[in-house]
C-alpha cells in the first residue's frame, strides 16, 4: 500500500480521534515524553500545513497560531490534516520531487514518512486521551516500519518520565 493509501486511512483516524479530544485532555502528557496532547496538536498542525504546499509543488507557508485564535486547536487540526490529504491526492503529488526538511525525496516515500508520522502521533493522541487508536493491520506492508518499533523506540522510552498510570499499553497485535 502506497504512502497515500496509508493517509487516506490514517487522517480520518486521527479526525476521529481530534473530535474526542476534551479541553481537559489538552495538557495530558503523551508517550513522546516531550509532548502535551496539545503539543502534539501544535506539532501536527504545523508540519501539516507546510507538508500540503510541498505535496502541491508550491512553496510552504509558515503558520502561525494567532491568525486563528477563535478556532479551536482540534478544529484547527483537523482542517489542516483534510488540506493535507487533499494536497497528497492532487495531481502529481506523489510523481514530484518535494524539497523536505531532511533534503530532496520523492513524494511517493515522502506520503509514507508522513504517513508513518501520524500513525505515530495518532497513537500519543488516542493512548494519552483515553481513546482507541487501531489502524487496519493491511494498511503497514513489509515495506513500511512496523508500527510497534516507533512505539517501542521513539515514545515508550524504557525510562520514561511520564506516571505509568497515563501510558496505555501497545496493543499485543502491534508487538513484533
Amino acid at each position: 500500500m502506497d504512502g497515500k493509501e496509508q493517509l487516506t486511512i490514517i487522517i480520518p483516524m486521527l479526525n476521529e480521534v481530534a473530535r474526542g479530544i476534551e479541553e481537559r485532555h489538552l495538557t495530558n502528557p503523551t508517550p513522546c515524553t516531550e509532548l502535551t496532547v496539545a503539543g502534539v496538536l501544535e506539532h501536527m498542525i504545523g508540519l501539516g500545513s507546510m507538508f500540503a504546499p510541498m505535496f502541491r509543488g508550491e512553496d510552504p507557508t509558515e503558520l502561525d497560531a494567532a491568525d486563528a485564535p477563535e478556532t479551536p486547536r482540534t478544529e484547527r487540526f483537523q482542517a489542516v490534516m483534510d488540506d493535507l490529504l487533499a494536497a497528497v491526492n492532487s495531481p502529481g503529488a506523489l510523481d514530484r520531487t518535494i524539497q523536505t526538511p531532511g533534503g530532496p525525496m520523492p513524494g511517493a516515500a515522502f506520503a509514507r514518512m508522513v504517513a508513518l508520522d501520524g500513525l505515530v502521533h495518532g497513537w500519543d493522541l488516542a493512548s494519552s486521551t483515553g481513546q482507541p487508536w487501531l489502524p487496519p493491520r493491511n494498511s503497514w506492508s513489509r515495506s513500511t516500519p512496523s508500527p510497534a518499533k516507533p512505539f517501542q523506540t521513539i515514545c515508550e522510552p524504557a525510562e520514561h518520565s511520564v506516571p505509568s498510570a497515563t501510558l496505555r499499553p501497545t496493543p499485543q497485535r502491534w508487538r513484533g
